[in-house]
């Protein structure tokens, strides 16, 4: 039986491959069965009866060990059945069998029977006349897919296969001890993507929803007593509240609620924000319900509950905080007790250490504590400071780092220390060593030590960090090679001069930028502390650290702690501090940018199904039958796909020449016939939109050419068309997501053979459908979701921020529309959502999806329990799975719990049954039926009217349930409408939208005021038709051209066809995708407005510099260094080349940096001595995003009029066979060396030997390098014509001549010739 997205069959060959496909299944019936049978013995009887006992005895035992071997290498069967679920590709070990049973020859004519039997659900429709233009799908029953059918009617033929499973296992004694792991079979890269591994098989048995198991795995179990639990509650409220500051209204008593549901019982974030309201409502925006009466009719709108993402977070932070001081607290101690000598000292520090690693309550005051534990116990047994004494000196200053610190932060008060009766120099003799030989450097050593040892105390560093986070200011000034690169348009144009922006002031994700831009080596990024808080800390540091005394000693020694506190502040502290602040803008700026990159998946995943008529949210209009188009060049063709109203494929029409504009007989008769194919096709499925990939300005007249042939349908046969195609709409709708569908690995086993080109449109179409399915289909192992481009500052983030991200948003989102059960099991790209149901996870997911698949549907909300989740999971997941007659349900006549098909929970069952009931006796009088509970919830949801009757909260009271109200509005909502959708109504692309996807650009690569270049296409006297490189249409006006346009008569006196004229953008048409464009000077001059500048901006900073640069002495200009990789490149100067090429032979060369910029390169040849031609060689197709891609070279060099890919063709091309033609030349009978006047002398002399002749010779040009002089002399005289040196030979009298006696014959005849020099 053929899988449900197969590739469709072409009708010029209905039943290409179907004899082979039996005999393949002829050949499975013969395999044996679960992998694990025997070999056969093929011997003949006779030589067997002929061997004697010791070969047939070795004979046997080298059998067994042959069939253990092999029955090692098997597989279990269960495992077969998981790989071949998980589409891996293997093969089976074959055995052979001596012949079949009389049972199972009867089974095989039964499986025979059936499989006729079976043939009436794949027709083969052939299309005749389409010639294989058109693919017509391989039709199955409505609403399944053929998974479905394969596993229901394989139970209804074969019986339950896990039945059949054990009883072969009984049969066949399976033995386990033999059977081979998947590990050893498979790649670990291959189980781990196909979660089959047993740490996978752990999470998929374990009853905890999956994403906690994970989220554990890092943390570690969190303590569930109260005592850990308040701790938490307080911890996470206080970091609440510093962050969003005290108007962030947040119940600390909720807090707790949440943190027991999560740790204790074992409640993901949807099922508390769904079933749990009433105990966290201050983390809940639960104002549809609270505030005022309830409102039935009001249709609620799906929430993300950042706020409880937000607490699991700082759960996560929490927890891996405890874990670490944990650890840190078991080492410490084993640290300690290792510890051998100063023993007293010790003791107290450690016991310091430890205190302040108990209050450490973030990260960073762990670090700072684990830097104070490091500093004073080492790994060594014994430290150098202590080694030579220096410690116990710096001991000597006064106050310890410690004592300090306590001083500082007002913790404590001492005693004033008392003065030492020695000067520094004369204590430091004490000290001296064989390392430290001087009192100075004796002095120098305690004094960095002591420096050392106040940068590391935890408490100092606090009170530090306190001070400078919220006073420290950043500015921003452009490098040199930033002031070039970064211009108004630029995406770093904006913090290209900040001016002292304190942190506190950076929000939003202005800080990547600023970082990039360093990195880039665009922005140079200063951090300063101003001077009065630096004055500060100084001073209150002296006002502890400093003595009071006014001795000659006391000052002698208050001059060494001086010292010690600059070195500690400006050598330790501050750069310490600085390295936070970035790295904490670094933090928050990613944070943020998360946020907005989450809220722009949240807007398209929370877009609902696009609709006919958005008013009308009933399920028959939530899935629409769409066909979707997207346009091909011509390989591929342009193509329509037609789904129907479940997603799946039912019919391809490529129709390359539908938007043909050429006029070609041929051409246009192509068009007509794709014209009738896709009128045949809407007629024949009656789609209920047209879906256009929005890819380019072809689409425009694709869009056209759609409506046209609509049009032709209405007009030509009005009565048999549909009342819903004479407004069939056509939609425009992004490309990007399903581009990522086609190129990624599950369209490939969604999609078997099927071209890219109808992947993509079948994703397009999908996603009109579901956008939910069809973003989760690309949430698979290959995360091929995060290619998505939503932000543009998403390269920023890591791919585990990101996913986590999406994971998050996902997760909210699934849980709020539900799924489908029997519809899904039957669709298998419906299915896709299922991983993000709380609860479950990719694991669970892919395991409860084949048991759902094999099981056709189900009818009961419990059933789910027999589908290998346990309890926990189930009651995080059952109140989103929503369970109705669909799918395969549909053709069942069991009954369905009506309560099974709404929101509300099964622990809720009662309430929501004694709700009905309530409403059911009231309107209908009855009490005394037996079925009395279903009639009443049948008649609420029939007539959901009923329930505008109740007043909740007097029911409420009534039924003494006043803490409910959350849990019985949302009772209320479900019997009056299961399962509404309330995701927001499908939007069509707006015109911005539309001309952004079409042009393919963005805001932030074309604009008002942009510097474009485009090719001249047509030019009349008024105006010039241009295309941009981006390939939209522009227009130079003749009064645009320049600033004196009005002067100009007939523009086409100025520019030709083909030019190309760099030009600003005027304004931009989008309704008619066309461009003005200016190219006055005075235009081209202005600067474009930044809009919103950042208050901190101040560009008259660049006034200063460029001020301080010219009154700066001049320095030599240096070339700009190249990031080229070549064994002939070197980045050196003409002067560097000229002296590496000295000693070199003639014919070396080199390639270094040109004076003209970075779009040059210069190639410098030996001629002869003392004599180097530079050729210069012009880069092309570079990007200029940045100074580093302009630092690359080009993808294409030219040199004259030759142009070459890369370095190595151009030594391949051009510098070998010139090389070879200079050697030539000075290889030659006729050349001479020396100046030219030189070699003038010579001729003279061997024309007063030879009168009568023409003498001449060739010689190197030193006036032009690369040059050859031709000098002769026909009578008196000398003359001189130049030869031009190239790779295709010697260019003389505008002639090329590969051959130089060929160059001499043509001289000596044309040696009269007038006018050639």
């Amino acid at each position: 039986m053929n899988r449900i997205n197969e590739e469709p069959q072409i009708h010029d060959d209905p039943v290409e491959n179907r004899d082979n496909d039996d005999e393949e299944d002829d050949d499975e019936d013969d395999q044996y069965e679960y992998g694990d049978g025997f070999l056969v013995d093929s011997s003949d009887d006779g030589e067997e009866e002929e061997e004697d006992e010791e070969q047939r005895h070795c004979n046997e035992k080298k059998s067994r060990n042959r069939r253990k071997k092999d029955e090692a290498f098997s597989l279990h069967e269960d495992d077969y059945l998981l790989l071949e679920d998980n589409n891996v590709d293997f093969q089976r070990n074959k055995y052979k069998r001596l012949k079949k049973s009389s049972e199972e020859e009867e089974e095989d004519k039964i499986n025979e029977d059936d499989d006729d039997d079976l043939s009436h659900f794949i027709v083969d429709e052939d299309v005749p006349g389409d010639h294989g233009w058109r693919r017509k799908i391989k039709k199955f029953k409505q609403g399944t897919d053929s998974n479905a059918l394969r596993y229901a009617n394989a139970n209804d033929i074969f019986g339950d296969p896990e039945e059949l499973l054990k009883l072969r296992r009984k049969d066949l004694a399976y033995s386990e001890n033999i059977e081979r792991k998947l590990e050893d079979e498979f790649e670990p890269i291959v189980l781990s993507e196909k979660y089959m591994t047993e740490k996978d098989d752990e999470i998929r048995k374990l009853d905890v929803p999956e994403r906690m198991q994970i989220f554990e795995e890092v943390t570690g179990n969190a303590r569930v007593d109260d005592i850990s639990i308040e701790e938490e509650s307080n911890w996470i409220y206080a970091r609440l509240v510093q962050e969003h500051g005290p108007s962030f209204l947040v119940n600390k008593d909720d807090i707790v609620r949440f943190l027991e549901m999560s740790h204790v019982q074992k409640l993901e974030i949807p099922f508390i924000a769904m079933y749990r309201k009433e105990q966290c409502r201050s983390l809940l925006d639960s104002s549809d319900d609270d505030d005022g009466d309830f409102n039935l009719d009001k249709k609620l709108e799906t929430k993300w509950h950042k706020v409880l993402w937000m607490i699991q977070d700082l759960d996560r932070k929490w927890l891996l905080l405890r874990k670490r001081k944990t650890a840190l607290f078991g080492y410490y101690t084993k640290r300690f007790e290792e510890e051998t000598c100063r023993s007293d000292l010790n003791k107290s520090l450690f016991e310091s250490v430890m205190k302040s690693l108990k209050a450490a309550e973030t990260e960073r005051e762990v670090d700072d504590v684990d830097s104070k534990f490091n500093l004073h116990f080492p790994h060594c047994e014994i430290d150098e400071g202590h080694k030579f004494g220096i410690r116990e000196f710096a001991n000597k200053f006064g106050y310890s780092a410690e004592q300090l610190g306590f001083a500082l932060s007002l913790e404590k008060v001492f005693d004033e220390f008392e003065d030492a009766k020695k000067t520094p120099d004369e204590m430091a003799v004490n000290y001296k060593c064989a390392m430290f030989e001087d009192p100075q450097v004796v002095l120098k050593g305690a004094r960095h030590m002591a420096a050392v040892e106040i940068s590391c105390e935890p408490l100092i560093k606090k009170y530090v960090r306190g001070i400078y986070m919220e006073n420290a200011v950043v500015s921003t000034s452009p490098t040199t090679d930033g002031d070039v690169v970064i211009d108004s348009f630029h995406r770093f144009s904006a913090v290209k001069w900040l001016r002292e922006k304190p942190l506190k002031k950076f929000e939003g994700t202005q800080w990547l930028l600023i970082q990039k831009a360093e990195e880039e080596k665009l922005l140079q990024v200063t951090f300063k502390l101003p001077e009065n808080q630096m004055n500060r800390i100084i001073s209150e540091c002296s006002e502890h650290y400093l003595s009071v005394g006014v001795s000659k000693y006391a000052q002698l020694w208050n001059e060494q702690r001086k010292l010690i506190l600059e070195d500690a502040v400006h050598g330790f502290l501050l750069p310490s501090m600085e390295k936070e602040a970035r790295s904490l803008l670094t933090s928050r700026a990613k944070t943020r940018l998360l946020s907005e990159y989450g809220q722009v998946l949240w807007n398209k995943v929370s877009s609902g199904p696009y609709r006919r008529n958005n008013n009308n949210t009933s399920d028959e209009e939530a899935a629409p039958r769409v066909l979707a188009c997207c346009w091909g060049p011509g390989n591929p063709e342009t193509t329509f796909v037609m789904l129907d109203s479940s997603g799946e494929l039912v019919d391809v029409l490529y129709a390359g020449s539908i938007a043909s504009r050429s006029r070609d007989v041929n051409d246009q008769k192509r068009k007509r016939k794709d014209q009738d194919r896709l009128r045949k096709v809407i007629r024949d499925h009656q789609p209920n939109v047209v879906a256009l990939a929005a890819a380019n300005l072809s689409c425009v007249r694709l869009k056209d050419e759609i409506y046209e042939v609509i049009f032709q349908m209405v007009e030509e046969l009005p009565s048999v068309v549909e009342a819903g195609i004479y407004d069939l709409p056509v939609v425009y709708a992004d490309e990007s997501l399903p581009r990522l569908y086609e190129n990624s690995r599950i369209s490939r086993e969604q999609l078997p053979q099927q071209a890219g080109i109808v992947k993509r449109a079948v994703a397009l179409g999908r996603y009109l459908q579901n956008p939910l399915a069809m973003i989760s289909t690309l949430c698979g192992p290959g995360k091929d979701i995060l290619s998505w481009k939503l932000h543009s500052l998403q390269d920023f983030l890591d791919p585990d921020e990101k996913y986590e991200m999406v994971e998050q948003v996902m997760v909210d989102i699934t849980n709020q529309v539900g799924i489908d059960i029997n519809l899904a099991a039957s669709h298998e790209w419906l299915l896709s959502p299922l991983q993000f149901v709380s609860g479950l996870g990719p694991r669970k997911a892919a395991s409860l999806q084949r048991s759902l698949v094999r099981a056709g549907s189900i009818f009961v909300r419990k059933e789910l329990l027999n589908h290998g989740i346990g309890k926990r999971v189930f009651v995080n997941a059952a109140g989103f799975l929503r369970i109705r007659r669909s799918g395969l349900a549909c053709s069942s006549s069991q009954l369905i719990d009506l309560l099974d098909d709404t929101r509300i929970h099964p622990e809720s069952y009662g309430l929501a049954q004694e709700l009905a009931k309530d409403v059911y006796t009231h309107d209908i009088v009855r009490d005394d039926e037996d079925d009395a509970i279903e009639m009443a919830i049948e008649y609420v949801r029939d007539e959901p009217a009923s329930l505008r009757k109740i007043v909740l909260d007097e029911y409420l009271r009534s039924k003494n349930q006043k803490n409910k109200k959350e849990t019985y509005s949302l009772i209320m909502r479900e019997l009056s409408c299961g399962f509404q959708d309330w995701r927001s109504l499908f939007k069509e692309v707006d015109p911005d939208e539309e001309f952004y996807m079409i042009s393919g650009e963005t805001k932030e690569t074309i604009g008002e005021g942009r510097i474009v270049q485009a090719t001249v296409k047509k030019v009349t006297s008024g105006k010039a038709k241009c295309v941009l490189d981006c390939g939209l249409p522009g227009i130079l006006l003749k009064e645009d051209y320049s600033d004196d346009g009005r002067d100009i008569v007939d523009l086409s006196n100025k520019l030709c066809e083909g030019d190309i004229v760099t030009c600003k953008v005027k304004s931009i048409l989008k309704q008619r995708y066309h461009v003005l464009l200016v190219c006055k000077e005075s235009e081209m001059r202005k600067n474009r407005n930044l809009g919103d500048v950042d208050d901190y901006y101040h560009e008259e900073e660049r006034k200063n510099v460029l001020i301080e640069k010219e009154k700066a002495p001049k320095e030599k200009k240096h070339f700009k260094s190249r990031m080229i990789v070549h064994p002939r490149f070197q980045n050196i100067t003409a002067e560097q080349a000229t002296g590496y090429l000295s000693d070199k032979i003639i014919g070396e060369c080199i390639v270094r940096p040109s004076s003209r910029g970075l779009n040059h390169l210069t190639l410098m040849i030996k001629i002869f001595d003392n004599v180097y031609a530079n050729k210069e060689i012009i880069e092309g197709e570079k990007e200029n995003k940045d100074i580093v891609s302009l630092q690359r070279i080009g993808k294409t060099l030219k040199i004259g009029n030759e142009t070459f890919e890369d370095l190595d063709e151009v030594m391949d091309r051009y510098v070998d066979p010139l090389v070879t033609h200079l050697m030539t030349m000075l290889n030659y009978r006729k050349f001479l060396t020396g100046a030219k006047s030189e070699i003038d002398d010579l001729l003279r002399v061997e024309k007063g030997v030879n009168p009568k002749m023409v003498v001449y010779s060739f010689g190197v040009s030193h006036e032009h390098p690369g040059s050859f002089i031709l000098s002769y002399i026909r009578s008196a005289n000398p003359h001189h014509e130049y030869i031009g040196l190239y790779p295709k030979g010697f260019k003389f009298r505008k002639r090329m001549f590969g051959d130089l006696d060929k160059l001499a014959a043509y001289f000596k005849r044309h040696v009269d010739d007038q006018g050639h020099y």
